[in-house]
């Protein structure tokens, strides 16, 4: 599992929405996107749902990306 996509996660959770994620992080929604599916495919789970034009966290991408300090913090005392 990759930091930089719990990363992205954790940022579209605060932002609400793919693209003040990728303004934020300086990159295109398109990226935010895959770097999304890329851990929905590492974990074999969703993260996300389509809402509308927007997406919605599932409860087991709002618990990751609740928990992504934690495993920043973790990686950094490992």
């Amino acid at each position: 599992m990759e930091l930089r996509h719990i990363a992205v996660l954790r940022e579209v959770a605060e932002r609400g929405s793919v693209s003040a994620a990728a303004a934020l992080l300086h990159c295109t929604p398109s990226a935010v996107s895959q770097q999304i599916r890329a851990l929905e495919r590492e974990l074999g789970t969703r993260l996300t749902e389509r809402v509308g034009r927007g997406i919605r966290l599932t409860a087991a991408g709002r618990a990751l990306a609740d928990a992504a300090p934690d495993v920043a913090v973790a990686v950094q005392q490992a």
